[in-house]
């Protein structure tokens, strides 16, 4: 057998997206800053693109900037804007269960003179509105808080938490890669300042992604060299991937729905299979997360044991962030929700895709509960 799990790291681009990529490169292949009309072709189509995306989350296609996915857009978002607003404070906040590439950036701003706080979220992955304000002061310029979690899958109350932000005068980022093309995103009443996205993550090319910048938001160019990107990514746009990862936004949000209904019966399927087989276990993360992502902590067991014997039987699964993976500790994140220490060594991730099948849910379950029970 053969089942791929692991969406959450990354997605099998559609076929669709695909051959987009292919017929852009032989066919619109122009630079689009080129003033013949191949260029001028390329720019169309980096235009259409920015189009798509922009209606998607509800904003001017403007205020849509195009990089190469969530690690460069987060970097931008966060050391750009914090530099850019020094002179206003230099206190900055972030969530302590954050992806490493938001993670970082702040321990650069830290080292940078910066002050930072990390907020401690609950045992769901929650972060509270309440330590979002005791937290905030007159020099508070930035707070990042992710959309979704990568690891346990928890939606974060990101509109209430923006408000508050804002009241200080802050401007508030997220980091929406898993969120993106999975669930409804619309900035304006998310009233977010900076979003960032990935376009591997919602079944388009690896390579490619995009920063949301809300019009009037004070941030510095994070690559310079030409006027790409309004003067502020420097180099020559990566067309066919751009317009590829339009595509897939497209497609995704059209049977957005539809597969939110699939993913549901799929954890449910996989849940109830596991406490049938009496396996005891505890679901991580909040009520209110992303359909698909299932993070588990089995009691007195070795996720990294389950994770290569699971691959062994051709099943693809994680412990967690798979751009962590080269860390074998419990992720801060299972700390951070306090995940109990008899179970905590045994978190697997199972995110499950549009092109999973209530079958795959079945047949991981099997497999957990024979490799525990051998």
């Amino acid at each position: 057998m053969e089942a791929y799990l692991d969406n959450a790291a990354t997605t099998r681009a559609a076929d669709e997206v695909a051959k987009v990529v292919t017929d852009i490169m032989l066919n619109d292949y122009g630079n689009p800053s080129s003033k013949h009309s191949k260029g001028f072709d390329a720019e169309k189509q980096v235009k259409h693109a920015a189009q798509i995306i922009a209606k998607t989350l509800k904003c001017d296609e403007k205020e849509i900037l195009f990089t190469s996915g969530g690690t460069e857009s987060n970097n931008m978002a966060i050391i750009e804007s914090a530099i850019a607003n020094k002179r206003r404070g230099n206190h900055v906040i972030v969530s302590s269960v954050e992806h490493s590439s938001v993670k970082e950036p702040f321990r650069y701003l830290e080292e940078n003179g910066f002050n930072v706080t990390y907020l401690p979220v609950d045992n769901r992955g929650l972060v509270s509105v309440d330590a979002l304000k005791e937290a905030l002061d007159e020099e508070t310029i930035l707070v990042s808080v992710m959309l979704v979690n990568n690891e346990i899958g928890t939606i974060e109350p990101i509109k209430e938490l923006a408000e508050i932000a804002h009241i200080h005068g802050a401007f508030f980022h997220t980091d929406a890669v898993q969120a993106v093309g999975h669930i409804p995103v619309n900035v304006t009443v998310l009233g977010i300042d900076m979003l960032s996205a990935s376009a591997h993550k919602f079944n388009g090319p690896k390579g490619v992604g995009f920063l949301y910048i809300r019009k009037g938001t004070d941030i510095h160019s994070l690559v310079d060299g030409g006027a790409q990107e309004f003067g502020m990514r420097a180099g020559t746009e990566n067309i066919a991937a751009i317009v590829a990862m339009a595509e897939a936004l497209r497609k995704n949000c059209a049977h957005m729905d539809e597969t939110e209904s699939r993913l549901c019966k799929m954890e449910n399927s996989f849940i109830h299979a596991l406490n049938k087989a009496g396996i005891d276990f505890i679901r991580n993360g909040a009520d209110n997360h992303l359909p698909g992502n299932i993070s588990i902590s089995i009691k007195n067991a070795s996720g990294e044991m389950l994770l290569h014997r699971l691959d062994l039987k051709g099943i693809c699964i994680s412990t967690g962030s798979a751009c962590d993976s080269v860390n074998t500790q419990v992720s801060h994140v299972i700390q951070a929700i306090s995940v109990p220490e008899d179970y905590a060594a045994g978190t697997i991730r199972i995110s499950f895709g549009r092109n999973n099948h209530e079958s795959d849910a079945q047949d991981i379950a099997d497999a957990i509960v024979s490799i525990l029970k051998n």
